[in-house]
């Protein structure tokens, strides 16, 4: 077992994976405050337990995974003892600066993303928006490299459909996911 990280190993840490964290917390989340709490939660199991990881060069698949299953015990918890909000303060959301027409099609397709169900969501944010491997995917999610497969390639297909009728017409903007490179280790 190795010492516990310094100050600055942590803070490293923090500053490499903080923002990569947050977008999937959000996604699955879809909640800014419960996306911070969940990457806060996962910092600090770090703090506690990151330690014990005796290969560094997994703690992105670590942190990943403990977000996730943080994510997954909060759920449990919000189904046994729903939280109600009494109203969204629409200053909390982060400002968004206009962007060309592309980038209109790509919010389209996160804000359909996030409706998806999060058998789908989880993988597909994991594998395009946060740029991991089937294999890494199939450790964070705890699920066979297979199941990470099929639930990627239907995931692809429900956000598609979704985006052709919520346009009513297939977009031309649209980035082609069938084409994704197949990372698979």
């Amino acid at each position: 077992m190795s010492a516990p990280p310094s100050k600055s190993e942590f803070e490293e840490l923090v500053d490499t994976y903080y923002e990569a964290l947050y977008r999937f917390g959000y996604s699955l989340a879809k909640s800014p405050e419960r996306a911070s709490d969940l990457v806060q939660q996962t910092f600090v199991k770090w703090a506690e337990k990151g330690h014990q990881l005796l290969d560094k060069t997994k703690a992105k698949s670590w942190l990943f995974t403990t977000l996730y299953r943080e994510h997954l015990s909060q759920a449990r918890r919000s189904t046994r003892f729903p939280e109600r909000d009494l109203e969204e303060a629409e200053f909390q959301l982060p400002a968004e600066s206009p962007s060309p027409e592309r980038a209109l099609d790509g919010k389209r397709a996160v804000s359909l993303l996030t409706q998806l169900d999060e058998t789908f969501r989880a993988p597909l944010t994991l594998f395009y928006l946060q740029d991991h491997s089937y294999k890494e995917i199939a450790a964070i999610l705890d699920i066979p490299i297979g199941t990470v497969m099929s639930r990627i390639a239907r995931g692809k297909k429900q956000l598609r459909d979704r985006m052709n009728t919520a346009s009513g017409v297939e977009s031309k903007n649209i980035v082609n996911i069938t084409k994704g490179k197949q990372r698979h280790g």
